[in-house]
């Protein structure tokens, strides 16, 4: 028996001999296709090659190509499993020619590789051309197949366009006859729907190009695009008609029949048709970092997910199922597909953390249903408020409450389902709006409801495409903008990351056919991502497709230094103790900044400790990994959450760094939070961490400012001239200089505090002239002094070494230096009772020009304009002795 696996090698081969690059399959999310959700076919990859908007190295190329289909108008979802050939995830065959070859070759390299290497019996094969291709009618005719066996199609079944206008051509068809013991007929007939004549090849010949206005014209660049299904290839192959009962297939239905304890192909041989299938789109799609939430393509796996679990909740499984089951994928696909086993265990614990939370989800909604069709009559629809209600405060989906009604014969009046979901949506607009946030915030909510919320596509990419869904010009939507005029864009897809979590927007650009325009930065509301921007060339019309890019670089420096705020946040909390909290947070391109939760200022040792801890980290260079899963089971694990921030029903948990005594279910992981930024794929892509300042930013929170990368390492770099020249200026190396710097500090200390004492007796000499007199002023010793030359900070000395000697007694001196005017009060502790400093100083400066003045009764200070007034100001004080 030839296996799928032998089958994809042959074919890939046959087209490298014909000199065709064996091109790697492209991501199931497409990146030059905004249009679609998943890549639908092998040709997606290669539409900017059909178009001429891109050149390559190579005009032949053959692909193995994953695809999806379970999402928008290519939606098999619900037929899988129930018949043979139907699947969310398959693969497409396909070589591709871009203006090299055409139908002269095509069509023999079809029939060559199915008769040949492939070994088909000739007499099973017929074909079919659209009705006016007389050119592939002829080569058909000219290879060997009958006439009676090429046949006419005058339909679209034979016409592929790739939209309403561009390149489009006829197409012609290979088709394989099971026999008359099978119910069916030839394509064209009125029995073509049955399962007789299987389509197994189809050749489009993209020949022209289609016009507004209906009018065709030849191509230029004339091309081929073959697809051929490898599950359909292979079931025929080995002699089956059934995609299922292929050997990939029967691997993973024994698989799901082992792990839930049934038989493989029994009467509940549809329940495990179901969940193979479904474990393979879901794999792929978690591989490539597509994870379960509640909107765009992560809504699409979750239902695709949960189609499977409760497949295996039917077989009554009672403990998790899918995730058992990756081994097995993983040996049938992963050597062709190596993201399957670099991802496994992602994939596992995907799957694992979905299913324990869809059978809480299951268990709860099937019994709140039985409650609620208990008020419902015998076989009448649910009301729409009631399924309303299981989704909206329970968590239970539509689709899960419409397919456990149809086991019962019933259904859900989705009208009054999506009456009570749009009153939902009217009251969060109405609760925006009054919060104050945002003037325009009506318009948001306006085109959220038409379009929906923008799909985030940043954490794979920084390049995209995405339809220009909406275009605002201040508060007014508009069609259209020119070069110059500054809007807000929309569009259904994005790579930009709109400001949250103290992670600051996006910059880029984007290109349109007609226009350019520089974003200069992005935000959200109401789901949507609007891309300010300014329109720098041509014009920008609403409904475009466009091409955007991020920034690289800047991404890259804020990437890094988020990443490095988890390590500092854990670096800290093992440095200062569990009390330490996020308290707010910047990651900007040029910095980072950490507010958290402490008390006092870190000293020399700790903020060494948290630098070199964050570093150590960084060099261990572990993969950094992101998880879905409720908010409680990611504190559980022990999840640090962002302060500030609202989480839902699921969250984000990022995970970095191995240590020994860490967190998480292995009990070795250094950081785990709660976070939905853009991260670093390693913690050595950080690159280096630099402490740059430490200090309180409020009561009770402390703030860090840092740096990482280039920044870090040109400060580091900055810092180590300067140590140099400093170096060379003391003549010393290494830990000399510290300890030559103290030595100066030392004795600059002990030269200022010399030059003080001088200062401080010359003035209580009086400097050549007459020492003050001490004068008894309403019994109390009072002693005043002008000083010259002497500053404010010298004052305090002085009047304690007056105090001392006085005994009993108050002292005012008034000292002018650099034209600065400082005035000082001493009282002897047995007369504060008596006499204030304070009310001694306060006089004393109203006279001298200024105001106020305080400290204790026995010390106070104040400063003053001008010490003409001095006379004055002394007999002030005297008068408030006096009383």
């Amino acid at each position: 028996m030839t296996s799928l696996s032998d089958i994809r090698s042959t074919f890939l081969e046959y087209f490298k001999r014909q000199g065709h690059e064996v091109v790697a399959s492209s991501p199931l999310v497409p990146r030059n296709d905004p249009t679609l959700m998943f890549t639908n076919s092998g040709m997606v990859q290669f539409k900017n090659r059909f178009t001429g908007v891109e050149s390559g190295p190579y005009q032949r190329a053959t692909t193995s190509q994953k695809c999806v289909r379970a999402g928008g108008k290519h939606n098999d979802l619900d037929n899988v499993g129930y018949t043979a050939r139907h699947h969310t995830f398959f693969e497409m065959l396909g070589n591709f020619s871009f203006g090299d070859y055409f139908k002269a070759e095509a069509i023999p390299f079809a029939w060559e590789l199915l008769t040949k290497d492939f070994g088909i019996d000739k007499s099973k094969l017929l074909t079919t051309v659209y009705h006016t291709d007389d050119e592939a009618f002829e080569m058909w005719k000219k290879i060997g197949v009958s006439e009676d066996r090429i046949i006419r199609i005058a339909t679209d079944d034979n016409f592929w366009r790739m939209g309403p206008t561009g390149p489009c051509g006829p197409c012609t068809e290979v088709f394989y006859d099971h026999g008359d013991h099978i119910w069916g007929g030839p394509p064209g007939s009125a029995e073509e729907d049955g399962d007789r004549f299987i389509e197994i090849w189809n050749v489009v010949f993209m020949q022209n190009e289609q016009f507004e206005d209906g009018t065709l014209k030849p191509l230029d660049m004339q091309s081929i695009d073959t697809g051929m299904g490898l599950e359909r290839i292979g079931a025929l192959l080995q002699g089956g008609h059934d995609n299922y009962e292929t050997d990939l297939f029967r691997a993973l239905i024994e698989a799901s029949a082992h792990a839930t304890s049934t038989d493989p192909f029994g009467d509940q041989n549809v329940h495990h048709r179901v969940i193979a299938d479904h474990l393979r789109s879901t794999s792929f799609l978690i591989a490539e970092g597509v994870l379960p939430s509640n909107e765009g393509r992560g809504y699409v796996l979750r239902r695709i997910m949960r189609r499977a679990m409760r497949h295996a909740h039917l077989l009554g499984a009672q403990d998790p199922v899918m995730h058992r089951l990756v081994p097995a994928l993983v040996r049938e696909m992963g050597a062709a597909y190596p993201e399957l086993g670099q991802e496994q265990k992602l994939i596992e614990d995907t799957l694992l953390n979905e299913e324990i939370r869809f059978k809480t989800t299951l268990d709860r909604g099937l019994k709140l249903l039985d409650d609620a069709l208990v008020d419902v009559a015998d076989g009448a629809d649910l009301p729409g408020e009631t399924a309303f209600k299981l989704y909206d405060t329970y968590g239970f989906p539509l689709d899960l409450t419409q397919d456990a009604l149809r086991e019962k014969g019933r259904g859900v009046d989705t009208d009054g389902f999506d009456a009570a979901m749009a009153e939902q949506k009217a009251k969060a607009r109405a609760a925006w709006s009054g919060t104050g946030a945002a003037a325009d915030a009506a318009i948001w909510f306006d085109l959220a409801d038409t379009h929906g919320a923008t799909e985030f596509l940043g954490y794979e990419t920084e390049t995209a495409e995405g339809q220009l869904v909406a275009l605002v010009s201040g508060t007014e939507a508009a069609e259209a903008a020119g070069e110059g005029e500054e809007v807000t864009l929309i569009f259904n897809q994005t790579p930009f990351y709109a400001e949250s979590g103290g992670q600051v927007g996006d910059t880029g650009t984007i290109r349109t056919e007609t226009g350019e325009a520089r974003i200069t930065d992005t935000k959200k509301a109401a789901g949507l991502f609007l891309h300010i921007a300014t329109v720098t060339s041509g014009t920008i019309t609403r409904g475009q497709g466009a091409e955007l890019v991020v920034d690289p670089a800047r991404r890259g420096a804020i990437r890094a230094n988020h990443s490095a705020t988890h390590l500092l946040h854990e670096a800290l909390r093992e440095a200062l103790g569990d009390h330490v909290a996020q308290r707010g947070s910047l990651n900007a391109p040029d910095r980072l900044r950490f507010d958290f939760s402490h008390t006092a200022a870190m000293d020399t040792s700790e903020l060494e400790q948290v630098e070199r801890d964050v570093n150590r980290f960084i060099q261990q260079n572990t993969a950094v990994t992101t998880r879905i899963m409720t908010p409680d089971d990611a504190r559980a694990m022990g999840a640090q959450a962002l302060f500030g921030e609202k989480y839902g029903d699921e969250v984000r948990v990022v995970s970095m760094g191995d240590a020994p005594t860490g967190k998480g279910p292995d009990g070795q992981t250094y950081s785990i939070e709660l976070c939905g930024g853009t991260h670093v794929a390693r913690t050595g892509d950080i690159g280096v961490f630099a402490l740059l300042s430490e200090g309180a930013s409020s009561s009770g929170v402390r703030r860090i400012e840092a740096l990482t990368g280039q920044a870090a390492l040109d400060h580091l770099r900055d810092r180590d001239g300067t140590l140099t020249r400093v170096e060379g200026l003391l003549k010393s190396k290494g830990s000399e200089t510290a300890d030559r710097v103290k030595a100066l500090m030392d004795e600059r200390k002990a030269l200022t505090n010399e030059v003080a004492q001088l200062r401080r007796e010359l003035a209580m000499s009086g400097g050549g002239a007459a020492a003050p007199e001490a004068k008894d002023v309403n019994g109390v010793s009072f002693m005043a002094q002008v000083m010259q030359g002497v500053t404010g900070k010298d004052l305090p000395g002085m009047i304690d070494d007056m105090k001392g000697a006085m005994g009993s007694g108050a002292v005012l001196l008034i000292a002018d230096a650099d034209g600065k005017v400082a005035v000082a009060a001493g009282v002897t502790q047995d007369l504060t009772d008596q006499v204030s400093a304070v009310d001694l100083v306060r006089a004393a400066v109203a006279e001298l020009g200024g105001k106020g003045g305080g400290g204790r009764p026995d010390m106070a200070q104040g400063g003053a304009k001008d010490v003409t007034n001095a006379e004055s100001a002394i007999a002030a004080a005297e008068a408030v002795i006096a009383g």
